[in-house]
């Protein structure tokens, strides 16, 4: 088999949820950590992507240097999140730092949440691509965190 027919195999086990099209979405974070003991002031990110697997962040401040991170992760049009994590890698530019961040524990809720959005997310892109009529539904799951032009389209007509 040559290079060019080689199949790239996923390594991801969830979809990925970018946020906002193209713009990041703003959020906050509250990092605990055991040298916390509970007390964290919240501190400001941008949610880059979302999978019920883990998520991608920029944060104007180091993370915190710890093994394990419990984070609630407040998204618009969504309830409070729970999750434990631990920081995959960390890339520093400047004083602004992109981490990936992996999940070690999401309730099963918040998992199937996020999963639920993702997919309407993806579905719509395919509406989209596809040149459908009706790209935005209103049963959109994703709509909190959705600022695609078809969004205010559909918003217009109603």
């Amino acid at each position: 088999m040559t290079k060019k027919n080689k199949v790239v195999n996923e390594r991801r086990q969830h979809v990925r949820l970018p946020m906002l099209h193209g713009i990041l979405e703003p959020v906050e974070l509250e990092f605990y950590t055991t040298t916390t003991h509970g007390n964290s002031a919240p501190q400001p990110a941008i949610l880059s992507d979302l999978s019920a697997g883990g998520m991608r962040l920029i944060t104007f401040m180091a993370p915190p240097h710890t093994k394990e991170l419990n984070i609630i992760l407040k998204l618009d049009g969504a309830k409070e999140m729970p999750v434990t994590g631990s920081i995959s890698w960390v890339k520093d530019k400047g004083g602004v730092f992109m981490n990936g961040i992996s999940f070690s524990h999401i309730s099963h809720d918040d998992k199937k949440h996020i999963n639920e959005m993702a997919e309407d997310y993806s579905d719509c892109d395919t509406r989209t691509a596809l040149k459908l009529p009706e790209v935005c539904v209103e049963t959109c799951r994703a709509n909190g965190l959705c600022n695609k032009p078809q969004k205010d389209e559909m918003l217009f007509k109603g």
